[in-house]
């Protein structure tokens, strides 16, 4: 399980780098366009739906490698049970809001599925389509979350060690 559980991640990582490829792309074929006086409608919509795939599909990878902005004034305070209770409450606060999250994500993509919603903008994609990567980032984000949960919950999540100062450029 932990092997595909670290695949999905990653795979769900490198899906957003090419989506970031493709920001790059469509900002670039936006820029050329100007530059040399022609125009390919929705690069605008399109850089906007590659950016919130991206987004969303390399929130789990993040947190997986401790990257995400952590809130540790507190935490450092404390030591043994008390610290290992206040990172289970926040680690399940954070998997309970992650599904939430993935819950109405879903339920969003499948909801512009059903009714045909399409973008208003010139591009006219069915909008199910750019909140698919929404919401298949939302559901990853939550097993991440679940996933730190349990290992915290078994004791099998290494030390959360202060690498801020290592991450500050």
């Amino acid at each position: 399980m932990r092997k595909f559980l670290d695949s999905l991640y990653l795979g769900a990582a490198a899906v957003a780098a090419v989506f970031m490829v493709g920001l790059l792309i469509m900002v670039l074929l936006s820029i050329l366009g100007r530059q040399l006086g022609f125009h390919v409608p929705g690069t605008d919509a399109y850089a906007g739906y590659m950016m919130a795939g991206s987004g969303f599909l390399a929130l789990a990878h993040t947190l997986k490698r401790g990257e995400h902005i952590r809130v540790t004034l507190l935490l450092h305070h404390l030591q043994g049970s008390a610290r290992r209770a206040l990172e289970l409450w926040a680690l399940g606060a954070a998997a309970l809001l992650s599904l939430l999250f993935a819950w109405y994500s879903v339920r969003l993509a499948w909801q512009s599925h059903l009714f045909n919603d399409i973008s208003t903008s010139t591009d006219a994609t069915p909008l199910w389509l750019p909140q698919l990567g929404m919401a298949i980032g939302a559901v990853v984000m939550a097993l991440a979350c679940l996933d730190e949960w349990v290992l915290e919950w078994r004791g099998l999540r290494g030390p959360q060690t202060d690498g801020e100062s290592l991450r500050n450029e």
